[in-house]
């Protein structure tokens, strides 16, 4: 969007996970703001009317009406979690907050390092995403107690990460399944 520029693309202006984001870390999205590729947003344009806020929940309208069903679908990330993952950084102060994404960011990287077998890419995206990092460091701590990498197919190690992650979001009652945006009229 004309005008439009964040430094921090790691966490949108409304609240998602640029971090985490499949489009984002394949290159195919620069994060919210972050130059050649940003797509046209009403968020961002309502942030340049509201004084350019960095994080919509700086804004004085937060939470506004355009929240209202903003979650109900997913795109490439799931959306559920955003108004709780403000929340997180708001309380935590965005530092800290960060580090935690970092971590996250960095199991992610491991799992589609060392435990993608091509067909997993978007649960992996998923459960990092909506499950709290306390689960993903015990799968985690799991996954890397098995037999060496070298001794398993690779088939093999995305079938215990997927199994691992997948109870832990039962646990949870967490879904890992993407939301499809609810038909119109």
């Amino acid at each position: 969007m004309k005008g439009f520029t964040r430094e921090e693309t790691r966490f949108s202006l409304c609240g998602l996970n640029c971090a985490l984001c499949s489009m984002h870390l394949g290159g195919y999205c620069p994060g919210c703001g972050g130059g050649a590729g940003n797509q046209s947003c009403a968020i961002a344009k309502c942030s340049l009317e509201h004084g350019g806020v960095l994080f919509c929940w700086e804004c004085q309208e937060y939470p506004c009406s355009r929240y209202d069903g903003f979650d109900d679908g997913d795109s490439f990330v799931p959306h559920r979690n955003r108004q709780q993952d403000i929340a997180q950084a708001r309380e935590m102060g965005l530092d800290a907050y960060f580090v935690r994404l970092e971590e996250k960011r960095a199991i992610l990287d491991e799992l589609l390092a060392h435990y993608n077998d091509g067909r997993r890419k978007t649960l992996f995206n998923t459960a990092v995403y909506l499950l709290p990092l306390e689960d993903l460091r015990t799968a985690m701590t799991a996954l890397n107690s098995r037999p060496e990498p070298a001794e398993q197919s690779v088939k093999e190690r995305a079938l215990a990460a997927a199994e691992l992650l997948r109870k832990a979001a039962d646990r949870r009652g967490i879904s890992l399944k993407l939301n499809k945006k609810p038909k119109k009229g």
